[in-house]
């Protein structure tokens, strides 16, 4: 009986470590799994943010798409304005060519005037 009263102090020892130990252990691991959960709850509120962020972007683009095609029909209804300039250039061109074959035969004939001019005035005052 001896025997049982010196292993009754030691279990209750035992026992009371052994509770300690398991409290600790199940304390550690609320821990780890309240860290998992605080790190997984972080990672929603981020993809929830970026999720917005998304959101914005996608509605900027639908915004962008509706202009770009507000000016395709805008630029489309150009083309017959950029064709008539390109008609105004072309004829802008064969007019400065003819008005070039103009000035050289006007100076032509203003040669020819004066030379008959000098040629007149010369003759009339040698007499």
């Amino acid at each position: 009986m001896d025997n049982k009263k010196k292993d009754g102090p030691q279990a209750d020892e035992l026992a009371v470590s052994l509770d300690d130990l398991f409290s600790s252990i199940s304390t550690m691991i609320k821990s780890e799994l309240q860290g998992t959960n605080n790190h997984l709850e972080l990672l929603e509120k981020m993809n929830m943010r970026v999720a917005e962020e998304y959101k914005g972007f996608g509605d900027l683009a639908s915004g962008l798409r509706v202009f770009v095609e507000q000016l395709k029909c805008k630029s489309g209804n150009f083309n017959e304005y950029v064709e008539q300039i390109d008609n105004i250039e072309k004829q802008v061109t064969e007019f400065e060519a003819v008005v070039s074959m103009l000035d050289k035969y006007v100076t032509l004939l203003e040669s020819r005037v004066q030379s008959v001019y000098q040629t007149k005035v010369h003759i009339p005052n040698q007499q």
